[in-house]
């Protein structure tokens, strides 16, 4: 039995105080990953070794470092790219758990969100990630693990692939079927001969059969 990983998205909806503590965290990572990197630089030129510091060091400088998620300060070094849009925490001691439409969270507490999927019992959640699109709204992704056995399944190598084509109808592994007389030998006949001469079909379809 192996271990996977499957993450679940929902949309949550802090009051006015989670919001401010989510914004204000947002800011702290963001800090936290700028001073980090600059302590590390000096570092470098000082002694010529790559050390990095751990943000709670950063903590007797800064004290309002204290106020946010210590989880989330300590991923803040791992989430360069997204520091500025999210942040992260582990879930410790359950910490992070679900309770009828609510999701517990550290230092925010029960955040209201909406679970459009249930997520199964035995899946074990890691941590969760809190985010915030350009409209304002804001997201949480819930990492979990779980344990399953995964059976192959049989193959006899009969496997015909299948992708899009602009021209023709299909593009297969076996054949290409083109559009038009593809339609031709299902119906059995050419649109012509169903047609007046005079008409906007017969000029239409005359020229669709100029291209093939």
């Amino acid at each position: 039995m192996k271990k996977y990983n499957l993450a679940f998205r929902f949309r949550i909806y802090p009051n006015e105080v989670q919001t401010n503590l989510i914004l204000q965290t947002f800011g702290c990572v963001r800090f936290v990953y700028n001073k980090i990197l600059v302590k590390a630089d000096e570092i470098y030129k000082l002694e010529g070794k790559n050390k990095i510091i751990t943000p709670a060091s950063l903590k007797s400088e800064f004290p309002f470092l204290k106020e946010v998620d210590s989880l989330a300060l300590a991923n803040a070094q791992m989430n360069v790219k997204t520091a500025r849009k999210s942040y992260s925490t582990n879930s410790v001691n359950n910490s992070i758990r679900i309770e009828s439409t609510f999701l517990k969270l550290p230092k925010l507490g029960l955040v209201k969100a909406k679970f459009h999927r249930n997520i199964p019992q035995n899946y074990v959640i890691k941590s969760a990630t809190i985010s915030q699109e350009p409209n304002g709204a804001f997201y949480v992704s819930i990492l979990t693990e779980f344990q399953k056995v995964i059976v192959p399944v049989p193959s006899d190598n009969n496997i015909v692939g299948l992708d899009f084509s602009m021209k023709e109808l299909f593009v297969s592994s076996v054949l290409t079927a083109s559009f038009f007389w593809f339609f031709l030998t299902l119906v059995g006949k050419n649109p012509l001969h169903s047609a007046e001469k005079p008409t906007i079909y017969y000029t239409t379809n005359r020229r669709l059969l100029l291209l093939f």
